[in-house]
């Protein structure tokens, strides 16, 4: 929808705040009927982000043109702006005006600031700028531009759902730190598993260090694990055809592991432990069911 121009570049600028405002309000009430204002009130923030991916350092890319539905964050001014980064409070409304204007008579506008996570991008200085251009119905915004370089690939985490589930999975690989190539076949259904995942992880390699009465650091438990554990079980669940429609590999390792010791009280694999395992009704575990405690 193209903006309102009614040739007074004040007057103009005034109806771009009352409309941004009203959608906003519009947007933060269709949230809370859906239950989803989370989302909707507040930008993403980035040091939510950085935390679930992981920092590893970040470099300057300079000054960039960059789109304007790629910006999904802020770095410390979450509240003021909601997702979209139209204003939730009227405090700011004469600056946001006057770069309004400003923009509307062609004013040079300086480049904001960002921080580029992947594909996205969150603001560290020029809100305003942001938020004005976006009501301007503009496409593209001039922008100096840091990158930040994670652990975990930054792709998916626009939503802070998805945001839960790259911190559990961060916290995974650093307790278990697998190879990328091994590590790709490791996904669970529910994010919270990941823990209990890493505390089985933990706990076997516990068992073997016991057993051959050396240390191992972590880097060696989590590829023996794989190698020794996680890959021959899986074949065997394979090979049973027990593993559910809706599983990943992570799950159904998790839940036969978990039945197994039920039945035998061991932490031991054969062929023989399978088949008890598979001869029992298979059930969907509870999440109350921590395979960790077993």
């Amino acid at each position: 929808m193209p903006v309102r121009d009614t040739g007074s570049p004040r007057a103009d600028a005034e109806n771009d705040f009352i409309r941004a405002r009203r959608h906003q309000v519009l947007s933060a009430l269709a949230g809370w009927l859906r239950n989803d204002t989370h989302d909707v009130v507040q930008s993403l923030s980035f040091d939510e982000a950085v935390e679930a991916l992981g920092r590893r350092g970040e470099t300057y890319r300079g000054t960039q043109v960059i789109p304007l539905d790629a910006i999904i964050g802020s770095v410390d001014r979450m509240r003021d702006f909601d997702r979209r980064f139209r204003p939730t409070s009227s405090k700011s409304r004469q600056r946001w005006e006057r770069l309004a204007r400003a923009s509307r008579t062609g004013e040079t506008i300086p480049p904001i600031d960002v921080y580029q996570l992947g594909d996205y991008y969150f603001v560290r200085d020029g809100h305003h700028r942001v938020s004005v251009a976006r009501a301007l119905n503009l496409d593209v915004i001039e922008a100096n531009v840091t990158e930040v370089l994670t652990m975990l690939s930054p792709v998916e985490f626009s939503r802070r759902e998805q945001l839960e589930r790259k911190h559990w999975r961060r916290i995974f690989l650093e307790r278990v730190p697998l190879s990328r190539e091994r590590r790709s076949h490791i996904e669970v259904t529910d994010p919270v598993h990941y823990g209990w995942l890493a505390e089985m992880v933990e706990a076997w390699g516990a068992r073997l260090m016991h057993s051959e009465e050396a240390y191992h650091d972590r880097a060696t438990v989590a590829s023996r694990w794989y190698a020794e554990d996680f890959t021959p079980v899986l074949e065997m669940i394979e090979d049973a055809g027990v593993r559910g429609e809706d599983e990943t590999e992570a799950d159904a390792y998790m839940r036969v592991s978990g039945e197994r010791y039920r039945l035998i009280r061991e932490h031991e694999w054969n062929r023989d432990i399978m088949a008890q395992v598979t001869r029992r009704r298979r059930r969907p575990r509870r999440k109350q069911d921590d395979p960790t405690r077993l």
